[in-house]
């Protein structure tokens, strides 16, 4: 088992990539993006540097980077190429900064396709690590948020908790909570700039670091 966390979505652009820097950031971890999907703009790896500030070293590089958002077994097919999945295993990796927590943040949500005959549930799964669920707090993120939640209990996985991502929305939040039976680790807002000074701030605002470390 990798030790760190797998930082998953309810939909895409929800703000998880975001989240992830605040994570590495404050857990002093190591970030990887397996499968970056879109390469018109900075990717989320270099994003999430670029928002942390960290050295190279808390960075892996990604396994694949694909021309085209889209999920990437479709990306992968029209840059004609086939991904291979034990290239996708944590396990098999050495960050340079030795028994540092790994961050590993998947592309869309959980029943997105890596290949034709893979969902990236699955793929989480095989690592073995606990899952962090990052949810609106708007309008329908009940709905995706409980059916997430059924998709990784059903597979027998552990969820570390869900976190909230936008305005405060408390019924929401208590709703989700209460149905799913997962732990409210937390909510982030909407920040001004994104950069260390914020993250740190709102993490030590919104979040309890023993919340994370329990699973460490």
């Amino acid at each position: 088992m990798t030790n760190g966390f797998i930082v998953s979505g309810t939909d895409t652009e929800i703000g998880k990539t975001v989240f992830s820097a605040m994570l590495t950031l404050a857990l002093k971890g190591v970030y990887w993006k397996p499968i970056q999907s879109g390469l018109e703009e900075l990717s989320d790896t270099e994003t999430v540097r670029r928002m942390t500030g960290l050295s190279l070293g808390h960075f892996l590089p990604e396994a694949y980077r694909l021309n085209t958002p889209a999920s990437p077994h479709y990306s992968a097919e029209l840059d004609d190429v086939e991904i291979d999945v034990s290239r996708l295993d944590p396990a098999k990796l050495e960050p340079e900064i030795a028994n540092a927590p790994m961050i590993i943040e998947g592309a869309g949500g959980l029943l997105v396709p890596i290949t034709r005959e893979l969902l990236t549930i699955d793929l989480f799964k095989s690592w073995n690590m606990p899952v962090i669920l990052c949810a609106r707090t708007s309008l329908g993120t009940i709905n995706h948020s409980l059916l997430s939640v059924e998709a990784l209990k059903a597979r027998d996985m552990e969820i570390a908790g869900i976190v909230f991502i936008g305005d405060e929305n408390p019924d929401n939040e208590r709703t989700i909570t209460e149905f799913a039976g997962v732990t409210n680790l937390g909510r982030l807002p909407r920040l001004p700039e994104l950069d260390a000074k914020n993250l740190r701030e709102t993490f030590n605002n919104h979040f309890k670091l023993g919340e994370f470390g329990a699973f460490l």
